[in-house]
């Protein structure tokens, strides 16, 4: 890769830390929950020599600035405007813009929200439609004892369960599973995770956003992907003003499991015109 660069950028009055690699249209990568910037590093590096790759931490994750739920509302709206404002202050212009499970639920958001913004989109493993959520999830929004099972309980050992089962589908270890519990691992990032949880548990809004979704859109769906199966990633894409479905040979976390694949998938719905 050619013109590599990591540097914070204040969107929202929030401190965000963002990845930036190769010259040429750009395309802005989102993670998922728990997750950070990291998880888009081999498709980033492939999608490097032909676009302009951008991959930031999310306000509350990775290695961006952590502020309390009084400060920042975390969710997808809150989520959304920070790229927004991320893309204004790179003065990127209009984006493809790529997001993977929560990360495609931000997308959509600004999608829908921001449509002259966005000129093609990406949906690699949406959970757009409700589903039964995991169980430490369930327990983690009680009240009363949710904040309590997510900020206190949340030990290493059932992180790294929770990754494999519910962002890899069992599948296989997250690479970066230890800078991803670093991250999570403090008072601030434990009160991020769980003021994200709450506020992204209901996807009504989200059903609702995506007939106003105007940009082509691909949606990318793995095919033992318990969260978002391939019959939910159809439905998204026929309900799609302009969507497309592409389903690759793999579970939850087709962008880390084939990077290589999705890259490419990624690259010839970007061609197409």
């Amino acid at each position: 890769m050619h013109d590599v660069s990591l540097r914070d950028v204040t969107a929202r009055g929030v401190r965000m830390r963002v990845f930036e690699a190769g010259a040429g249209e750009p395309i802005v990568l989102v993670h998922g929950y728990l997750q950070s910037r990291l998880s888009w590093d081999a498709v980033g590096a492939e999608l490097a020599r032909t676009f302009r790759v951008v991959a930031p931490d999310l306000p509350g994750f990775g290695d961006s600035e952590r502020p309390p739920p009084e400060r920042y509302r975390y969710g997808f709206d809150a989520f959304a405007e920070s790229v927004v404002d991320l893309a204004a202050a790179l003065d990127l212009g209009r984006i493809v813009l790529a997001g993977y499970g929560l990360g495609a639920s931000v997308a959509l958001t600004l999608a829908a929200e921001h449509p002259h913004l966005v000129s093609r989109l990406v949906l690699v493993s949406p959970a757009i439609y409700p589903a039964r959520e995991p169980l430490l999830s369930h327990l983690a929004a009680a009240p009363m004892i949710g904040g309590l099972v997510l900020k206190q309980a949340y030990g290493r050992a059932i992180f790294d369960r929770h990754l494999r089962a519910h962002a890899y589908g069992g599948a296989r270890h997250d690479p970066h599973a230890i800078a991803h519990y670093a991250a999570f691992n403090s008072p601030a990032a434990r009160q991020a995770a769980h003021a994200t949880l709450l506020a992204t548990r209901d996807a009504r809004p989200l059903v609702a956003r995506v007939p106003r979704v105007a940009a082509p859109t691909l949606v990318v769906a793995g095919r033992t992907d318990p969260a978002a199966p391939v019959a939910a990633g159809r439905r998204l894409a026929r309900e799609l003003a302009r969507g497309s479905l592409e389903v690759v040979e793999h579970g939850r976390a087709p962008h880390e499991d084939d990077p290589s694949g999705t890259a490419s998938a990624i690259a010839g719905f970007l061609r197409r015109r």
